[in-house]
């Protein structure tokens, strides 16, 4: 690289993260917590600094050794826990508009941001915290059966909880102490659960809206049809772009940007979680960063966006604004692997799959002697399937088959195929109710 080479201070992140900001031409100074590192990270990045990330008065005394000596002018994360890290260090050393670091904490605390709408009067939800086992009969009586109980600052439905009525609480007030001041136990362990909020319960098919603000203009790149088992709400599946009316999509992109705009986030992906119901699309909840679940890698390929390596562009001026949404060139769709829960004693059909040419991704993380853990959450899914084909409902009835049919888990000696016996098979949706379920096949699209 030639002296005049520009530097980046990336804050966590994967392999691919990494990859995406080294491809930009800059030299990179990479915080990674100890616990996450690779060989990867460890030959790729030009300086690396081993720290909890997590920690901002970790985190600043480095940063500022690391800016004297490499002279850095952009901060930037693609990972959950170093979000609010590098918005706060990009105001600080004034990298903006210095609204970043508020901006980052209001996105990642859901109690935070149901207040900071409320306060604007944007459309939301009956909401609390929960501060005594009395806060949950009051709630339920003000908000009504069942309400959900979520940790104001994890992800991927760690923690969720669905109180079905008052007869339940007790049981809900038991899960809340055994999670309350503990770090998450999977998945990304770099969370502390510190406080819980309680939210009316939302009816209606779920999806995510993939998008990119461009200066405080937010382009919608995608909407992403979402299956989810009611029972516990973990994700079962994506589909790329979601089978919507015009009139539909119109409806959700627009409830996203404004909801954006509220939010005050203004440059950088973001993928925000809806639902809609009989009061219109809602935002579940929303983050500055890309989806996952394979959603990006779905983008791509349905939409010919890839939606990381903008992430990592824009910052740095090495990309236009998009001008307005891409159009598809197919369609593509992720099924995750299930079972019933138990020791594993064979899995089978994985090999005939992963040769397949449409097919994206396959990862089953179950071999023979494993334990399968009943489905709580979205760390308890074995595996996931990733298709492309030439449109949604190919994609989508393409992936459940290879999913539900041919590749199959053995449990405790009984073969099983990869559904869950007793979950919820896609719903039928029209006019933005969820119908009944469809067990014959795949999600069908939002009719107008």
């Amino acid at each position: 690289m030639s002296d005049d080479t520009r530097t980046l201070l990336l804050v966590g992140g994967i392999d691919a993260h990494l990859r995406h900001v080294k491809e930009q031409g800059v030299r990179v100074v990479f915080l990674q917590h100890p616990d996450k590192i690779t060989p990867y990270q460890t030959a790729t990045a030009d300086v690396l600094l081993m720290i909890d990330y997590t920690d901002y008065d970790v985190v600043l005394p480095f940063a500022e050794t690391a800016r004297a000596l490499y002279g850095f002018d952009v901060v930037l994360s693609l990972t959950e826990g170093g979000l609010t890290p590098a918005a706060r260090l990009n105001d600080h050393f004034g990298f903006g508009d210095g609204q970043r670091g508020e901006v980052s904490r209001r996105m990642r605390d859901k109690a935070l941001m149901r207040a900071h709408l409320a306060e604007r009067g944007h459309p939301g939800v009956e909401h609390a915290r929960v501060t005594d086992r009395a806060s949950l009969d009051a709630f339920g009586a003000r908000a009504g059966y069942p309400f959900i109980v979520k940790p104001t600052g994890t992800t991927a439905g760690f923690g969720l909880i669905r109180a079905e009525g008052p007869d339940d609480l007790d049981r809900v007030w038991r899960r809340i102490g055994e999670l309350l001041g503990r770090r998450t136990d999977r998945g990304s362990t770099l969370f502390r659960v510190d406080g819980f909020l309680m939210e009316e319960y939302i009816d209606g098919p779920e999806f995510s809206v993939e998008a990119f603000g461009f200066a405080g203009r937010h382009v919608v790149v995608a909407i992403t049809e979402k299956l989810v088992d009611e029972r516990h709400f973990a994700e079962l599946g994506h589909a790329v772009p979601a089978r919507l009316a015009p009139d539909t999509h119109r409806l959700i992109a627009d409830a996203v940007t404004d909801f954006l705009t509220v939010m005050g986030v203004t440059d950088g992906p973001s993928h925000t979680e809806i639902r809609l119901g009989g009061r219109g699309p809602l935002v579940i909840e929303s983050h500055n960063r890309l989806g996952g679940g394979q959603i990006i890698e779905l983008v791509e390929a349905a939409l010919g966006i890839n939606m990381a390596a903008y992430a990592a562009a824009w910052p740095l001026g090495n990309v236009a604004p998009l001008t307005e949404p891409p159009r598809p060139v197919g369609g593509a769709c992720t099924r995750f692997v299930l079972s019933d829960p138990g020791t594993v004693t064979a899995v089978e059909g994985v090999d005939e799959v992963r040769a397949r040419p449409d097919v994206l991704a396959l990862q089953l993380n179950a071999r023979p002697g494993d334990t399968i853990r009943p489905l709580r959450d979205n760390w308890d899914r074995p595996g996931f399937v990733a298709v492309r084909a030439e449109d949604t409902d190919t994609a989508v009835e393409l992936c459940e088959r290879l999913t539900r049919q041919t590749i199959r888990i053995e449990v405790n000696g009984t073969a099983e195929t990869a559904g869950v016996p007793g979950s919820p098979a896609p719903a039928e949706v029209r006019d933005g109710a969820a119908a009944a379920p469809d067990p014959a096949g795949p999600q069908r699209p939002v009719a107008a």
